[in-house]
């Protein structure tokens, strides 16, 4: 506490403080009284201002943020729900978070998945959305059997409808000369501009990274490892405890593995079925790793956010990981505790006139063995040195050439740190 000591004031200096006085109290009755409801903010929550609250670095320069984009950027900062059923969260938990898009159909298979997981009441589901979706909020918001926090990307191009990093008026188009059709933007290397709904994958994806490792309060702390999984992920009921059995052999088992693994790096595999665990190359269902890895991948900025490939996974594949100096390796099971499924992609949104037609029907199988933890401590490992896939020296699929993507990519990784990261 900071004490004062009285002073005198003259009634000159009195006048010239009057006006401050009126223009602090002004404040204040705006901040108390003036309605914070919104069309998209549920009214029954209420944002808590922490004044230990992570904010952006003053030398970011992202663009203009619109209504909506503030909107979401605050209901960001709203708590968990839930926290009346599940006040407490186990000392060594695993935090997942489940990224998402505007697939419904599959999103409430995952949930559904996600229900009947062993151990998900002991820890923090976090949801992160591409933009806004009424239906998809909805579905989250029926989530009734685990803490779970919604986090929205206020910078996705969905929420842009008219401007940058949504298509502004002035923005090139497919193979538009910029000199000759007077407008804005720079080709990929295969002479395309950019497409915002297709960007928007990996901009989704390493806003949400930077996001929950370093702005979040309810993990930017988090010392363990941290599950990524997708809207169209089906989780079997022992992912969570296989998870937790893998994290703990990885420093015995596999001392070089990045990350522990729910699936196959070949995501139409279901697994060898072997007695012995499995390392190879870090796959992109079911993927988790620690505060230490994240800070490798940070510091490969630069090259996540210049390759020329549209995709969040290729791009760490053919550049980030390779720039690690050596193999990047993932310790998963024999069988699988994840399945990738579904046919319509991220990019093949709902509610378009081109848009990828799914029901979401589908049948799993889950037996006995995927409802209990089906690994052993004395197994060994079988390791895969030469694996088929992306590697160093893929050029990329392009997609990913507009210097105001690379901007904003970069951007997004000096948002919560003071200063600036001077990447």
């Amino acid at each position: 506490m900071v004490l004062y000591k009285r002073a005198r004031i003259r009634d000159g200096d009195l006048r010239r403080f009057l006006p401050v006085v009126a223009i602090t109290l002004i404040g204040v009755y705006f901040l108390l009284f003036l309605p914070r409801t919104s069309p998209v903010v549920n009214n029954e929550d209420t944002v808590e201002i922490d004044v230990n609250e992570v904010k952006f670095s003053g030398r970011i320069n992202l663009p203009k943020q619109n209504e909506l984009s503030v909107l979401l950027q605050s209901r960001n900062e709203l708590p968990p729900r839930n926290l009346d059923l599940y006040p407490t969260l186990a000392k060594k938990r695993i935090v997942i978070v489940l990224y998402v898009h505007n697939r419904p159909q599959y999103l409430r298979l995952v949930v559904d998945s996600l229900s009947k997981v062993v151990g998900i009441s002991e820890t923090l589901l976090i949801v992160s959305h591409d933009g806004y979706f009424e239906e998809m909020n909805k579905i989250v918001e029926g989530i009734k059997f685990c803490q779970v926090k919604q986090i929205f990307a206020p910078y996705s191009p969905h929420v842009f409808p008219d401007s940058f990093p949504g298509v502004s008026l002035k923005d090139c188009k497919n193979k538009d000369d910029p000199g000759k059709n007077h407008c804005e933007g720079n080709p990929d290397q295969y002479g395309n501009h950019r497409s915002p709904k297709i960007v928007s994958l990996k901009h989704h994806w390493w806003w949400m990274m930077n996001t929950v490792w370093d702005g979040l309060k309810e993990t930017r702390q988090h010392s363990g490892d941290i599950l990524f999984i997708e809207e169209d992920h089906f989780i079997f009921p022992n992912a969570y405890r296989n998870l937790q059995f893998l994290v703990d052999l990885k420093p015995k088992k596999c001392p070089d593995c990045y990350a522990t693994n729910l699936a196959p790096c070949d995501v139409k595999s279901r697994g060898e079925g072997w007695e012995t665990l499995i390392a190879e190359r870090m796959g992109n269902v079911g993927y988790a790793f620690n505060r230490t890895v994240w800070r490798k991948i940070h510091r490969k900025t630069r090259e996540f956010c210049y390759f020329d490939e549209y995709n969040w996974d290729i791009t760490m594949w053919a550049t980030v990981y390779p720039s690690f100096g050596g193999p990047v390796y993932t310790l998963r099971g024999p069988r699988t505790s994840a399945v990738h499924f579904g046919k319509c992609g991220l990019h093949q949104g709902q509610g378009e006139r081109d848009a990828c037609v799914d029901d979401g029907t589908m049948s799993i199988d889950v037996e006995d063995i995927d409802k209990t933890v089906n690994l052993k401590s004395n197994w060994g490992v079988h390791v895969y040195t030469h694996q088929s896939g992306y590697k160093a020296g893929f050029k990329g699929w392009g997609g990913w050439g507009d210097e105001r993507d690379h901007q904003m990519c970069l951007e997004f990784a000096n948002m919560y740190h003071v200063g600036g990261t001077n990447l």
